[in-house]
């Protein structure tokens, strides 16, 4: 059998083919004509259809056991929702894909909708992967890390955790349990003494010899062990080697089992789920309050509770409850490796065919089922609990925030309250590592996953050129805006752009869209006034000349302010990176052919990198690491510049 997980899984260049049919004009007799027209080289087996409008774009994507009957269901107009009526009114052409099986076709719909973001389906809209801890595989001393996006390196995955809190958390816990190094395998083969972790008692210096090959592979073995839910073997084998390092009078080992152990305790003190005897699950429980819909997942590993997040699927109008939560379930396992049990709160009417298609994504048996009893019942009603709760506390969130944006829209003058922000800010130490951010926020807060770094790249940019630098970010943001959505279809446009700084930068801004032709996008300088911006006296500067402050309680001026000190966060921490990042780097790390082993010789012998470039041949020769060719490259790759 084929990798289920492999992106070439189904072939869509065999198996697809697309059928055309009816006007352009959008109506509901030209949608069901198409559709009729389709039906007559439609097959009766399993597969997957795709509805697009006129101009190609997808509007849906269905699966089904027998594609002809399935299909047919849509020219019945009187027996469709309203949704599905406004969708088959806007379908012009469908794209087909037969499958071997239905759930080949399940797994199928949710790649496809996971490519095309169909405006008529159940969307999972989460920016965020999930992070897991990695303990590799690929070295003789296994490194424990954090890790998130491909699962490409050799080694044991445990996850997801529901935020990068979380794992941080585990793995600080981990470190004085396990002492496992968290180095990179470079910083590893440079050391010769040992770094501060060993000092606090989070590593067991493998680097020096501190604990050699079979020792380490016992830690190994025991954290394995824990992380796979094993944690009362763990810990009964602590307890032991405590008390017979005492009894042996060795109370400096003692002491350091003790402090193991209080690691172990401090991981299991912290689960605030109870889900002993679970083993490893996934519990889903959906709300549904004022036409929101949540979704409330934990995530339970080895009987341990690795934290829980809320979900807020799209497109959920007239959807029933039970096909949202089936739709999600796919889409969210999409990015996750099943466990062995998916808990919902509900029957699914295709719950064996969720199963067979986890399982076939899994490798492995998975069980979609409705705990009735025990602690699994338990965890599922906790999850309801949490579901209604995050529900009303998005409600309330967004019912102040729809206030504020209406306030927003009345102070700039939109016509209607904005659903995308955009706000910019430059960073840079007198014009060293300069770069630009944006941050974006809406109605549901700010969106992290649509954040930008700008790198200041431009050669004619003066170093410190505070206009210039935000000319450049606004060109390539707003230019390539302009290639890649003309149309302005794709929501990426923004209602309103705050910019952290005066006139100047506003003007900056504007002649730069103005270059573009781009007239109709509301701009908006916030300068820090009178005082520096103490006492909340922003001053706020308009295109058109116009300048004003807000009342220092307004509520307006606070949200505002938020978004202001988020961008200048964002912009300061990108700029540190850089900066750090830079403050490290080596003009001998371009040097081809020199590794972590000949720069330390080099530098050790010449004290700098400045040296190493003036040094003669003779003297690089006498380098001691160094060969003659290598003496000879370093000296040619300095001189020849």
């Amino acid at each position: 059998m084929s990798d289920p997980n492999s992106p070439t899984r189904f072939n869509e260049e065999k198996a697809a083919y697309t059928v055309r049919g009816g006007a352009d004009t959008p109506d509901l007799e030209a949608g069901v004509a198409a559709i009729r027209n389709v039906l007559q080289t439609l097959p009766v087996r399993p597969g997957v259809y795709r509805m697009q409008d006129a101009r190609g774009d997808v509007l849906y994507v269905g699966k089904a056991r027998a594609l002809k009957n399935r299909v047919a269901n849509y020219t019945q107009v009187s027996r469709l929702s309203k949704r599905l009526q406004r969708m088959v009114s806007q379908t012009r052409s469908m794209t087909i894909v037969t499958t071997n099986n239905e759930a080949e076709a399940l797994l199928l719909e949710a790649q496809l909708i996971k490519r095309y973001r169909p405006p008529y389906n159940v969307l999972l809209r989460d920016d965020k992967s999930f992070p897991f801890i990695l303990l590799r595989a690929d070295h003789d001393f296994p490194r424990i890390q954090k890790h998130r996006g491909a699962r490409r390196a050799k080694g044991n995955y445990y996850g997801p955790f529901a935020s990068a809190g979380s794992v941080t958390q585990t793995l600080n816990a981990l470190q004085k349990l396990f002492l496992l190094r968290s180095c990179t395998d470079s910083f590893f083969k440079t050391r010769d003494r040992p770094c501060l972790l060993y000092q606090i008692k989070r590593c067991s210096a493998p680097c020096v010899g501190r604990i050699d090959e079979a020792g380490y592979a016992e830690l190994v073995a025991d954290a394995k062990d824990f992380l796979g839910g094993k944690s009362t073997k763990v810990q009964a084998k602590l307890g032991e080697q405590m008390t017979a390092a005492a009894e042996a009078m060795d109370f400096e080992l003692a002491a350091v089992l003790r402090d193991r152990l209080k690691a172990l305790t401090f991981i299991q003190g912290s689960q605030a789920i109870n889900a002993d005897g679970v083993g490893d699950a996934d519990v889903f429980a959906l709300a549904c309050r004022e036409g929101t819909t949540g979704i409330q997942a934990f995530f339970i590993r080895g009987g341990q509770n690795w934290g829980h997040r809320s979900f807020f699927p799209k497109h959920t109008s007239d959807v029933p409850e039970d096909e949202v939560l089936a739709s999600f379930l796919m889409q969210f396992y999409e990015e996750v490796p099943p466990p062995k049990n998916v808990f919902v709160d509900r029957e699914l009417e295709e719950a064996e065919l969720l199963s067979e298609a986890l399982a076939e994504r899994a490798g492995h048996k998975v069980a979609v089922s409705v705990p009735q009893r025990g602690p699994r019942r338990r965890l599922l009603e906790q999850a309801q609990r949490n579901a209604v709760e995050a529900i009303e506390r998005r409600n309330a969130e967004s019912t102040t925030q729809a206030k504020l944006l209406r306030e927003v829209a009345d102070l700039f003058e939109l016509p209607e309250p904005p659903d995308r922000i955009e706000v910019y800010d430059n960073s840079h130490i007198q014009g060293t590592n300069a770069l630009g951010a944006m941050v974006v926020a809406g109605p549901e807060g700010f969106r992290k996953g649509q954040y930008r770094k700008f790198n200041i790249r431009n050669k004619d940019t003066v170093p410190g050129d505070d206009f210039a630098m935000m000319r450049e970010v606004f060109q390539r943001r707003f230019a390539r805006a302009q290639a890649e959505d003309p149309d302005r279809d794709s929501g990426e446009w923004p209602d309103l752009v705050l910019i952290d700084g005066g006139r100047g930068q506003l003007n900056a801004a504007r002649e730069v869209l103005e270059d573009l032709g781009i007239e109709d996008v509301c701009l908006v300088g916030v300068a820090k006034g009178p005082n520096h911006g103490r006492e909340g006296r922003e001053v706020f500067h308009l295109m058109d000349g116009r300048e004003f402050t807000l009342p220092v309680n307004a509520p307006v001026l606070f949200y505002l302010q938020r978004l202001r000190d988020e961008v200048h966060r964002f912009a300061i921490g990108a700029h540190r990176q850089k900066r750090s990042k830079a403050m490290v780097v080596s003009p001998l790390d371009e040097v081809p052919g020199i590794g972590p082993a000949r720069k330390k010789a080099l530098l050790m012998h010449f004290g700098t990198a400045k040296a190493v470039r003036g040094a003669s041949l003779e003297d690089l020769r006498k380098a001691p690491g160094v060969s003659a060719a290598v003496a000879q490259q370093v000296h040619d790759f300095f001189h020849a510049r």
